[in-house]
């Protein structure tokens, strides 16, 4: 059963059946999905929600497929890790880590998204899907693509992480680099998706594809006892993510599954790619395009899609944003990974090191309670930090090497605690 009533333009308020569509005839604004939240309210409960399998599909009322779907069936619910040691070198006494490096099938958030756009796109009938991609998309387009039996064409800038062409490869996908940065990538899919006709994931199938990162803020809330975080710090590059976790937790309380309270909402962006920073820190709405120049290569779009809608949800929820440079972003990746043993990706990185900017700027106080967003595995972008880490030393296969390396070692580490 579904509860869509119908897409909207989010500018006009033009109404339209529910069809591959996203873009408003009328003004050309983006189209989102309405649902009738009356009915919801009435029909679904924390009870039934938890009964449910652990998996993105626990709120399916709230997402916009019609039957009972069969992708994704292990993606979503990721651990709300409370990071203790992180918070006390931070000073923060509640800080948590929404986790989706583990995220299945593909280590990162974009299994949430992907998981309801090809549901929809079996729904009307598609037999090829598609995407533009800086490289998690990707990854997850053509797997859950290949669980739906679907053919499947990608398309990524060059440059690329190899681990990521590698990841989309695996699965059967045809892909396809191009000679430019992400902005060129999508134009170009955009002519494609009007000539051939195929399901571009985060193109014509965009107002339902979004929708699945509000499963992303939906189990936040459930995993905080049904509450909100007082902050959230969320990664910006599109804009995908952060406006639909703020209207995930409108939603909740919408249909009365969490009280109504104050949330601020954080944009994160690295400093070779903040185009929404740059405007937000402004006070404009006017998002001037950048060409992306950063390790952080998964966010890495300098003309975000939602960058409006990132602004504007910041600017609601009373939040801020920040941008951290390269070495800003590889340092809070060490950081959470020696004191919590999470490998992030840049993206990761990045927020959490906004996060840092945030506490020192007196806007995270240590007794609120603040959910940090890490996206995706760094695994999958082991390039962004090989040259920062320590290499192995290498001794022969004797007990005195040893012993005079690990003296060497523990002077060492005397000398630095000092």
């Amino acid at each position: 059963m579904s509860y869509i009533k119908n897409l909207k333009c989010r500018e006009c308020g033009q109404e339209y059946a529910v069809e591959p569509l996203h873009v408003c005839e009328t003004c050309f604004g983006p189209l989102e999905v309405c649902y009738d939240y009356a009915r919801i309210r009435k029909d679904l409960t924390r009870e039934k929600i938890e009964a449910r399998q652990k998996n993105l599909w626990r709120y399916r009322e709230l997402l916009p497929v019609d039957g009972e779907p069969e992708i994704g069936p292990h993606s979503g619910f990721t651990p709300l890790v409370h990071v203790k040691r992180l918070g006390e070198a931070l000073g923060l006494k509640r800080l948590y880590i929404k986790d989706d490096t583990v995220n299945h099938p593909t280590l990162s958030y974009k299994d949430r998204v992907v998981s309801v756009a090809i549901t929809k796109a079996r729904e009307f009938g598609f037999t090829t899907v598609s995407c533009a991609s800086t490289g998690n998309l990707a990854t997850a387009v053509a797997a859950h693509a290949a669980r739906a039996g679907l053919k499947c064409y990608i398309f990524m800038p060059e440059g690329v992480e190899s681990g990521k062409i590698v990841g989309s490869t695996i699965y059967g996908a045809q892909v396809i680099t191009i000679r430019g940065n992400y902005d060129d990538v999508n134009r170009l899919c955009s002519e494609i998706a009007d000539k051939y006709g195929w399901a571009f994931v985060n193109i014509n199938l965009r107002p339902y594809y979004t929708e699945g990162a509000k499963t992303f803020g939906f189990e936040v809330a459930e995993q905080l006892g049904w509450r909100l975080p007082d902050h959230i710090v969320v990664p910006t590059a599109g804009g995908t993510i952060l406006p639909k976790v703020a209207k995930a937790f409108k939603e909740l309380n919408e249909v009365g599954l969490v009280k109504d309270r104050a949330f601020k909402i954080h944009s994160a962006q690295a400093a070779g790619a903040g185009p929404v920073i740059h405007a937000l820190h402004k006070g404009v709405d006017l998002i001037e395009p950048v060409k992306p120049d950063t390790i952080a290569k998964s966010i890495a779009i300098g003309n975000p899609a939602d960058g409006f809608y990132v602004l504007k949800a910041v600017r609601e929820s009373g939040g801020w944003g920040e941008m951290v440079t390269d070495p800003e972003i590889i340092d809070a990746i060490k950081l959470l990974a020696s004191t919590e043993g999470i490998f992030a990706e840049p993206a990761g990185g990045t927020t959490l090191g906004v996060t840092l900017k945030l506490i020192e700027q007196g806007r995270i106080k240590p007794e609120e309670t603040t959910v940090v967003s890490i996206t995706g595995n760094g695994y999958k972008t082991l390039e962004a930090v090989a040259s920062a880490i320590e290499q192995p030393y290498k001794i022969d296969a004797r007990l005195r090497d040893f012993d005079a390396l690990y003296d060497q070692l523990e002077n060492k580490r005397k000398a630095n605690v000092a």
